[in-house]
């Protein structure tokens, strides 16, 4: 009977192993697809002019070094300012905006008041509309009152982002008990105490997701800085990079610095993934320890 009962489950196991090899490939086809534009940058970043535009090969080169020191050295070194602008923008922008999030967020789920269902309806209705659409109109309010072409103009429009509150939103509901709120005003705490002390302890890993988010999308943000800067000293990285790549029309040497500076840009985000990846799982284990 055994005998006869592991073939049976001998037969079965290559028809249960067949879906799950077929959706590591599917995987693995897609992991391929979207890393391979960034290898093709980090290769191509090692390439001398020359060698980028005679022939297309995935070999890289030694001229990787001087590829960096050519990008510093250009206009007195304002690649490194454009990163330190975008470095601004992306940190303050994300910071500000967790905040933000999370305290709206947390009021939608643990507070009742009149209207509370219509304004989560609207920020629903903000999450499905795209940021370029925004853009023109946020141009001509940051017109009037004179901030465009400023720093502000870059950032006032990234601190609130209905996605990053509906997800602090259904984070907060989720994570911080109705008790133990009611415990901390018997204890005498006031409101603003209760979400700082008692609640964002536990909506950490939340708001580190959130801020990542934004981080990301800020970073990467080309439309918003592109409309409200004139001056190239105020640009982030997309908007200097692109000025960059079309200058190369005339001078085809600067492709190569273009290559070069995506490459770097790319190095930041990867740091703070793989940083704030291993901190969010530190949150996430600890509380479940807790649980």
């Amino acid at each position: 009977m055994s005998t006869l009962t592991s073939s049976r489950t001998s037969l079965r196991r290559p028809h249960r192993e067949a879906p799950s090899i077929l959706a590591t490939m599917v995987l693995l086809i897609g992991a391929l697809y979207c890393l391979f534009p960034i290898l093709w940058v980090l290769i191509a970043s090692s390439k001398s002019s020359d060698e980028l535009f005679s022939s297309f090969t995935l070999q890289p080169s030694v001229h990787l070094w001087d590829n960096i020191v050519a990008l510093s050295s250009y206009r007195d070194g304002l690649f490194w300012r454009w990163m330190g602008n975008t470095f601004i923008y992306a940190g303050v922008g994300a910071l500000v905006s967790t905040w933000v999030s999370s305290i709206a967020g947390y009021g939608l789920a643990k507070f009742n008041f009149r209207g509370k269902t219509a304004i989560f309806n609207v920020i629903l209705m903000g999450v499905l509309v795209p940021g370029v659409i925004l853009a023109i109109p946020q141009y001509l309010l940051l017109a009037k009152v004179g901030l465009t072409n400023t720093m502000w103009a870059v950032l006032l429009p990234q601190f609130i982002s209905p996605y990053n509150i509906y997800l602090a939103r259904i984070y907060a509901a989720g994570s911080v008990p109705t008790d133990i709120i009611e415990a901390a005003r018997i204890d005498g705490l006031r409101e603003f105490s209760i979400f700082h002390r008692v609640a964002v302890p536990m909506m950490v890993p939340g708001m580190v997701t959130i801020f990542l988010f934004q981080f990301v999308a800020i970073w990467n943000n080309f439309m918003l800085p592109y409309i409200m800067l004139g001056s190239d000293k105020l640009f982030p990285l997309t908007v200097g990079l692109t000025s960059l790549l079309n200058q190369g029309a005339q001078a085809p040497a600067l492709y190569t610095l273009v290559i070069t500076g995506a490459m770097l840009s790319i190095l930041p985000l990867a740091a703070l993934f793989l940083l704030l990846q291993r901190y969010w799982r530190v949150d996430l284990a600890s509380g479940a320890v807790k649980a």
